[in-house]
Protein backbone atom coordinates (compact mmCIF):
# COMPACT_ATOMS: atom_id res chain seq x y z
CA UNK A 1 0.00 0.00 0.00
CA UNK A 2 1.26 3.31 -0.97
CA UNK A 3 0.95 6.20 1.48
CA UNK A 4 0.63 9.65 0.20
CA UNK A 5 3.18 11.67 1.53
CA UNK A 6 1.82 14.31 4.32
CA UNK A 7 2.53 17.25 2.22
CA UNK A 8 0.34 15.57 -0.46
CA UNK A 9 -2.23 15.25 2.08
CA UNK A 10 -1.91 18.49 3.45
CA UNK A 11 -2.28 19.98 0.09
CA UNK A 12 -5.30 17.88 -0.78
CA UNK A 13 -7.28 18.70 2.75
CA UNK A 14 -6.52 22.25 1.71
CA UNK A 15 -7.99 21.92 -1.93
CA UNK A 16 -11.22 20.53 -0.53
CA UNK A 17 -11.77 23.14 2.46
CA UNK A 18 -11.11 26.29 -0.45
CA UNK A 19 -14.13 24.30 -3.17
CA UNK A 20 -16.06 23.75 -0.12
CA UNK A 21 -15.98 27.65 1.18
CA UNK A 22 -16.14 28.95 -2.40
CA UNK A 23 -20.39 27.73 -2.11
CA UNK A 24 -20.59 30.29 0.31
CA UNK A 25 -22.99 32.93 0.74
CA UNK A 26 -22.87 35.54 2.91
CA UNK A 27 -26.28 37.06 3.92
CA UNK A 28 -26.42 40.48 5.67
CA UNK A 29 -29.44 43.21 7.09
CA UNK A 30 -32.45 40.81 6.09
CA UNK A 31 -35.80 42.07 6.86
CA UNK A 32 -39.10 41.72 6.41
CA UNK A 33 -41.48 44.68 5.98
CA UNK A 34 -44.15 44.98 8.58
CA UNK A 35 -48.45 44.18 7.19
CA UNK A 36 -51.44 46.25 8.05
CA UNK A 37 -54.38 43.38 8.82
CA UNK A 38 -55.21 41.53 5.52
CA UNK A 39 -52.57 42.58 3.56
CA UNK A 40 -51.77 39.42 1.78
CA UNK A 41 -48.17 39.68 0.66
CA UNK A 42 -45.24 41.35 1.77
CA UNK A 43 -41.36 41.57 0.99
CA UNK A 44 -38.12 40.36 2.38
CA UNK A 45 -35.06 42.25 1.55
CA UNK A 46 -31.38 41.76 2.56
CA UNK A 47 -27.33 41.82 0.92
CA UNK A 48 -26.40 38.72 -0.48
CA UNK A 49 -22.67 38.02 -1.79
CA UNK A 50 -21.45 34.84 -3.05
CA UNK A 51 -17.84 33.59 -2.81
CA UNK A 52 -18.30 31.95 -6.22
CA UNK A 53 -20.52 32.97 -9.02
CA UNK A 54 -24.06 31.83 -8.00
CA UNK A 55 -28.06 32.82 -8.46
CA UNK A 56 -30.69 33.06 -5.98
CA UNK A 57 -32.95 30.78 -7.82
CA UNK A 58 -35.89 30.54 -4.75
CA UNK A 59 -36.91 30.73 -1.44
CA UNK A 60 -39.72 29.52 1.06
CA UNK A 61 -41.08 30.25 4.49
CA UNK A 62 -42.88 28.26 7.14
CA UNK A 63 -45.15 31.18 6.93
CA UNK A 64 -46.46 30.94 3.75
CA UNK A 65 -46.43 28.26 0.68
CA UNK A 66 -46.26 30.94 -1.90
CA UNK A 67 -42.59 32.74 -2.13
CA UNK A 68 -41.39 33.85 -4.83
CA UNK A 69 -38.05 35.64 -6.12
CA UNK A 70 -39.64 39.61 -7.44
CA UNK A 71 -37.78 42.28 -9.75
CA UNK A 72 -39.31 45.99 -9.74
CA UNK A 73 -38.73 47.78 -13.01
CA UNK A 74 -40.11 50.72 -15.27
CA UNK A 75 -41.45 49.31 -17.99
CA UNK A 76 -43.75 51.87 -20.50
CA UNK A 77 -43.20 54.38 -17.65
CA UNK A 78 -44.92 52.23 -15.20
CA UNK A 79 -43.08 50.22 -11.95
CA UNK A 80 -43.92 47.15 -12.67
CA UNK A 81 -43.20 43.67 -10.32
CA UNK A 82 -43.08 40.73 -11.80
CA UNK A 83 -41.92 36.78 -10.68
CA UNK A 84 -37.87 36.28 -12.14
CA UNK A 85 -36.10 32.65 -12.45
CA UNK A 86 -33.31 34.00 -10.52
CA UNK A 87 -31.04 36.68 -9.54
CA UNK A 88 -27.15 36.53 -10.75
CA UNK A 89 -24.59 36.62 -7.84
CA UNK A 90 -21.48 37.44 -9.56
CA UNK A 91 -18.29 36.59 -7.15
CA UNK A 92 -17.25 38.67 -4.38
CA UNK A 93 -19.77 41.28 -5.36
CA UNK A 94 -22.56 42.60 -3.46
CA UNK A 95 -25.98 42.11 -4.51
CA UNK A 96 -29.12 43.93 -2.32
CA UNK A 97 -32.42 43.10 -2.76
CA UNK A 98 -34.36 45.82 -1.60
CA UNK A 99 -37.57 47.77 -1.93
CA UNK A 100 -37.80 49.00 -5.70
CA UNK A 101 -35.50 46.53 -6.79
CA UNK A 102 -35.05 42.55 -6.75
CA UNK A 103 -36.69 41.03 -3.30
CA UNK A 104 -38.55 38.42 -2.33
CA UNK A 105 -41.78 38.33 -1.81
CA UNK A 106 -43.97 36.49 0.89
CA UNK A 107 -47.63 35.72 -0.83
CA UNK A 108 -50.65 34.31 0.59
CA UNK A 109 -50.52 35.37 3.71
CA UNK A 110 -52.69 34.18 6.22
CA UNK A 111 -52.01 36.30 9.41
CA UNK A 112 -50.50 39.84 10.04
CA UNK A 113 -46.57 40.19 10.01
CA UNK A 114 -45.78 42.88 12.90
CA UNK A 115 -42.64 44.80 13.62
CA UNK A 116 -40.67 42.84 16.07
CA UNK A 117 -41.68 39.53 14.71
CA UNK A 118 -38.95 37.30 12.92
CA UNK A 119 -39.44 35.52 9.83
CA UNK A 120 -37.87 31.45 9.04
CA UNK A 121 -36.76 32.52 5.39
CA UNK A 122 -34.79 29.68 3.62
CA UNK A 123 -33.06 30.78 0.19
CA UNK A 124 -31.80 28.16 -2.26
CA UNK A 125 -28.78 29.16 -4.30
CA UNK A 126 -27.37 27.12 -7.69
CA UNK A 127 -23.62 27.39 -8.40
CA UNK A 128 -22.90 26.78 -12.14
CA UNK A 129 -22.08 23.36 -11.64
CA UNK A 130 -25.86 23.23 -10.78
CA UNK A 131 -25.21 22.05 -7.53
CA UNK A 132 -27.72 23.82 -5.15
CA UNK A 133 -27.55 24.77 -1.16
CA UNK A 134 -29.77 26.01 1.15
CA UNK A 135 -29.30 28.50 3.41
CA UNK A 136 -31.71 29.66 6.73
CA UNK A 137 -32.36 33.23 7.50
CA UNK A 138 -33.59 34.48 10.18
CA UNK A 139 -35.33 38.16 9.25
CA UNK A 140 -36.89 40.52 12.01
CA UNK A 141 -39.55 42.72 10.68
CA UNK A 142 -39.42 46.02 10.43
CA UNK A 143 -42.19 49.18 10.64
CA UNK A 144 -44.34 49.79 7.53
CA UNK A 145 -42.25 52.83 6.68
CA UNK A 146 -39.06 51.25 6.84
CA UNK A 147 -37.24 51.72 3.25
CA UNK A 148 -33.56 50.72 4.28
CA UNK A 149 -31.13 49.11 6.84
CA UNK A 150 -30.23 50.47 9.61
CA UNK A 151 -26.81 49.96 11.18
CA UNK A 152 -25.84 46.43 10.48
CA UNK A 153 -26.19 44.03 13.47
CA UNK A 154 -23.83 40.97 12.06
CA UNK A 155 -23.82 38.73 9.23
CA UNK A 156 -25.05 35.12 8.47
CA UNK A 157 -22.23 33.19 6.64
CA UNK A 158 -23.37 29.70 5.38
Amino acid sequence: MHSIPRSAALALVLAALASASQAQVTIKDAWVRATVPQQQATGAFMQLRAARDTRLVSASSPLTPAVEVHEMAMQDNVMRMRQVPGVDLPAGKPVELKPGGYHVMLMNLTQQVKAGDTVPITLVFEGKDGKRESVQVQAPVRPLNATAAPVAHGEHKH
